[in-house]
């Protein structure tokens, strides 16, 4: 099992920055892609970015260029730099793990741009 818990949201105007955080309970070495993850009221949960245990990215396109995913294994923790953020980005952002065919999700953060 993979428990996660995420920090570093709140509220920043738009042009801010924020840096989420997500901890995982066990090595992140061994855990095959963790990501993370966006959802607003009445909308499905979308990807932002994600990092497999080799450190390959993925971005999405509606962030590409302003946001960044990145891991510290010494740490067991997965980072989601976060700058010039808008207005639109204001959701609840969640960190999830793929580890042995199974996936495993933190608690959400929210996070408010105000414009």
């Amino acid at each position: 099992q993979v428990q996660l818990v995420e920090s570093g949201g709140g509220l920043v105007q738009a042009g801010g920055s924020l840096r989420l955080s997500c901890a995982a309970s066990r090595s992140i070495a061994s855990i095959n892609q963790m990501g993370w993850y966006r959802q607003v009221p009445g909308k499905e949960r979308e990807l932002v970015a994600s990092v497999t245990n080799g450190g390959r990215t993925n971005v999405a396109d509606s962030v590409k260029g302003r946001f960044t995913i990145s891991r510290d294994n010494a740490k067991n923790t997965v980072y989601l730099q976060m700058n010039s953020l808008k207005p639109e980005d204001t959701a609840v952002y969640y960190c999830n793990a793929y580890y042995r065919l199974t996936e495993y999700w933190g608690q959400g953060t929210q996070v408010t741009v105000s414009s």
